[in-house]
């Protein structure tokens, strides 16, 4: 893998991590982006929340595809599942390949917190643990959140970076931007006047733009 690939690598890894549940909806609800770099499509991200008996589930599935000259340069593939009560994370499991290098994330609620369950520790994390929400405006109140794929609790900060339209399904609609920043990531998200996600981008470490448009 040359250095713009690993770079490109270590944004994209990232972006198709960081989710979870919306709140306040009934039943089933089902999201599926169709993701770009650039202007090439390189493949999908597939959500599912499902609710029953006062839990939520989520089922996230990512597969993506980097070709340089017919040639697949990175694959990626993520497999997640992350069961909530309320606001608080109750359990996740998570299996990523990400050009052919396996991460395993297991943890649960127990009775002293959250335990994440790593090849090589078993982490302790007190108090109510939260992933990374897009589409949970809520996301953007919190200090720290929980990446699904390396099990680590990672600090967030969040700033109001401007008030603008934005296009959504062919139509410009009125949002706010507000960018997301990590120690290994910086993404922009849109949201309408009544908190409504409605669209993500990122610039990747070589300089390019990946974004999510939902379909």
């Amino acid at each position: 893998m040359n250095s713009k690939t690993m770079l490109f690598a270590a944004t994209l890894i990232l972006l198709a991590c960081l989710v979870q549940p919306a709140q306040g909806y009934a039943g089933a609800k089902e999201w599926n982006f169709k993701v770009y770099l650039g202007d090439s499509a390189i493949g999908h991200h597939r959500f599912r929340l499902d609710k029953q008996d006062g839990y939520t589930k989520l089922t996230t599935e990512a597969d993506f595809k980097v070709r340089f000259l017919f040639i697949t340069a990175y694959r990626y593939q993520h497999v997640n599942t992350e069961t909530w009560q309320g606001d608080c994370l109750q359990e996740i499991r998570s299996h990523t390949d990400a050009n052919g290098r396996v991460q395993q994330v297991h943890g649960e609620r127990e009775s002293d917190g959250f335990r994440i369950d790593l090849p090589e520790r078993r982490e302790p994390i007190a108090g109510c643990v939260k992933t990374f929400a897009y589409w949970d405006a809520g996301i953007l109140q919190e200090d720290a959140l929980l990446n699904p794929q390396t099990g680590e609790l990672a600090p967030v900060t969040v700033e109001l970076v401007a008030e603008e339209k934005v296009k959504v399904r062919g139509a410009e609609v009125p949002a706010k931007k507000y960018r997301l920043m990590t120690n290994d990531l910086s993404l922009d998200v849109w949201y309408s006047n009544d908190s409504e996600w409605l669209a993500l981008e990122s610039t990747t470490r070589d300089g390019r733009t990946l974004r999510y448009e939902l379909i």
